[in-house]
């Protein structure tokens, strides 16, 4: 099993909470961390764009990803949502477990989860 990080971004905190909110009730994400007001500078459609943005961190299963993006698809305002992974390279064995666990009932949500 590895773990990851998904990296999103939204344009205004609800969104943010309601994307962090639905990802940890559907135990697809352990533990959301949002971070207000970041600068996002990009290009589309064809002019440079600078947006205050809201950074979501939710630490899943590689295996979850999918669901993750689904759920972010679904929710967010965006017509096209940034969604990244990082690896989980390591880190402290007993919060990897417990992200582990709390992400456990995703796989099989027939079992209540």
């Amino acid at each position: 099993m590895e773990l990851v990080t998904c990296y999103v971004t939204c344009g205004a905190m609800e969104e943010a909470e309601r994307i962090g909110r639905a990802l940890v009730e559907r135990h697809q994400a352990a533990c959301v961390n949002i971070i207000p007001r970041i600068v996002s500078l990009y290009r589309w459609e064809g002019a440079v764009q600078r947006d205050q943005e809201v950074l979501l961190l939710a630490k899943t299963r590689r295996e979850l990803v999918e669901a993750v993006v689904r759920t972010v698809r679904e929710l967010h305002s965006y017509e096209l949502p940034c969604v990244t992974v990082l690896p989980i390279q390591g880190g402290f064995a007993d919060y990897l477990a417990w992200v582990a666990e709390e992400t456990a009932a995703a796989l099989h949500p027939t079992d209540g989860g």
